[in-house]
């Protein structure tokens, strides 16, 4: 039995929780979606992100990983953009 979507918590920061107005989505992708992946999605959906396309760096259940990483059904994806201050 092959899966049809799997589920993902995405928690949003600074500049995506600003563009989104929520530090929290719950969303159903399909099976082999990267971390890019849902970064780009969110993009196409707040096109003021892009500016944070190559500075983002992403957390999987805690885990600092790369943009490439297949996320699993349940998995919590940080965003995590740069943050100024000192």
């Amino acid at each position: 039995m092959s899966q049809e979507t799997i589920e993902l918590t995405i928690k949003l920061f600074a500049a995506y929780q600003e563009a989104c107005g929520v530090s929290e989505l719950i969303s159903k992708f399909p099976p082999g979606t990267t971390a890019a992946n849902i970064l780009e999605n969110l993009i196409a959906q707040h096109p003021q992100l892009e500016q944070w396309r190559n500075l983002t760096r992403f957390g999987v259940n805690w885990q600092f990983v790369e943009p490439d990483t297949v996320l699993q059904n349940g998995d919590e994806l940080v965003l995590i953009p740069p943050v100024s201050g000192g």
